[in-house]
């Protein structure tokens, strides 16, 4: 029996599926994006990495994510507003 099929033979409820297959990819997607921005922004405000930040770099770190949260936002905008 696949993934799909209900254990008492009847089809799968369809709308439920769907929800769950959007709540799994918003999921990735998540965990994705937070990887991606970690990674950029701490490649470019790290300089040399210690112990801890210094100001300058948290500060960074922090204009850097804004940044990347806005532009998401705004490319996000843009692809879903031209669907319509």
């Amino acid at each position: 029996m696949d993934s799909f099929s209900s254990s008492s033979g009847s089809p799968p409820n369809t709308e439920a599926l769907m929800d769950q297959i959007k709540t799994q990819l918003a999921q990735a997607y998540a965990q994705e994006f937070l990887e991606t921005v970690g990674n950029k922004c701490f490649a470019k405000c790290v300089t040399k990495p210690g112990s801890s930040l210094s100001g300058s770099e948290s500060s960074c770190i922090s204009r850097c994510v804004d940044r990347y949260i806005e532009a998401t936002g705004i490319v996000s905008r843009a692809l879903f507003s031209s669907t319509r």
